[in-house]
């Protein structure tokens, strides 16, 4: 099986300076963010797709009450956040940032391919502002999940915007809604090609033909599909969902860890994204996890704040 993620990460300078931490705008969490009941909290899978992820084993910890943003940070949100602010992210710093090939007009589809992830095109000019690259501005819908943001861009924006970015714990508590060990948001049914579309992933053969029959080829609005048991739109699917943690993967054999230690530095990220499918990324699962160089940026990686509560 293919990963849709493909570890594609821009090539940061050596040395990076970089402005500090916004103050926060307010430290209330905003009107739409969700109760998240503590407790304890589920984590991972006894039954993993791919264990070489860390997946597994299926744990239990204990979470406080906290809340969490019904739906990932849209772009007219982050928007606000770079009138107030002035920042830069890191995909407009370094110029380029990766965009899905089969979302790009034919003549840009012959741009510089990741090697093992040959559906990524390294795209001057694609940013949040122009997520396909120079012209595409039409295509940043003011209700989509803000794209072609960095870890580091999340945090400035969780700075601001007076949240954090959640625990793996965190995340997985929200995401299962209450319903315990369950295998998505929604419970264990599975979505597939011809009938059931619980959220936004791939439909037919990858990455040749998306059919859309979720009604998105491509992004779907920050609120779309029927929320969980806790109020959240879209905890899996869209956009994958940066995470406070490092990509550590505990359950392996030592022997095992050393080679996927080529990912040491990496952040975690969760949910999937409209580019995965059961036939090549089923990561659209509570449990499935990946991790992304904190420099990188692509167009379906976006934000999810929590908030503490008082």
């Amino acid at each position: 099986m293919q990963s849709c993620c493909g570890s594609v990460s821009a090539q940061a300078p050596a040395i990076v300076q970089r402005a500090p931490l916004p103050r926060p705008r307010s430290r209330v969490a905003p009107p739409d963010a969700v109760e998240i009941p503590g407790g304890t909290a589920l984590i991972g899978t006894d039954t993993p797709v791919y264990p070489v992820d860390g997946e597994g084993p299926l744990k239990r910890t204990r979470v406080k009450p906290f809340r969490m943003d019904a739906c990932t940070v849209t772009n007219a949100r982050f928007q606000a956040f770079v009138e107030d602010t002035g920042h830069v992210t890191d995909a407009e710093r370094l110029g380029t940032s990766f965009v899905f090939a089969g979302l790009l007009p034919p003549e840009n589809r012959a741009l510089p391919r990741v090697a093992e992830a040959p559906w990524w095109c390294e795209t001057p000019g694609a940013d949040w502002r122009e997520p396909l690259g120079p012209g595409s501005s039409g295509k940043c819908d003011p209700d989509n999940p803000v794209v072609h943001i960095s870890w580091h861009d999340a945090r400035a924006f969780a700075a601001w915007a007076g949240g954090r970015l959640p625990g793996e714990a965190e995340w997985e508590h929200a995401a299962r809604g209450g319903l315990g060990d369950a295998r998505f948001p929604w419970g264990d049914a599975e979505p597939d090609d011809t009938t059931h579309f619980p959220c936004n992933i791939w439909q037919g053969t990858f990455p040749d033909t998306d059919l859309g029959r979720d009604g998105y080829a491509g992004l779907a609005p920050a609120r779309s599909f029927a929320p969980n048991g806790y109020g959240l739109f879209n905890m899996v699917g869209n956009v994958w969902e940066w995470t406070a943690e490092p990509f550590k993967v505990r359950s392996l054999k030592k022997s095992v860890r050393a080679v996927h230690g080529a990912k040491k530095g990496y952040k975690l990220v969760k949910g999937g994204s409209f580019l995965c499918h059961l036939s090549y990324c089923y990561r659209y699962r509570i449990a499935a996890r990946s991790g992304t160089s904190p420099d990188s940026s692509t167009s379906h990686t976006g934000i999810r704040l929590v908030y503490d509560k008082e």
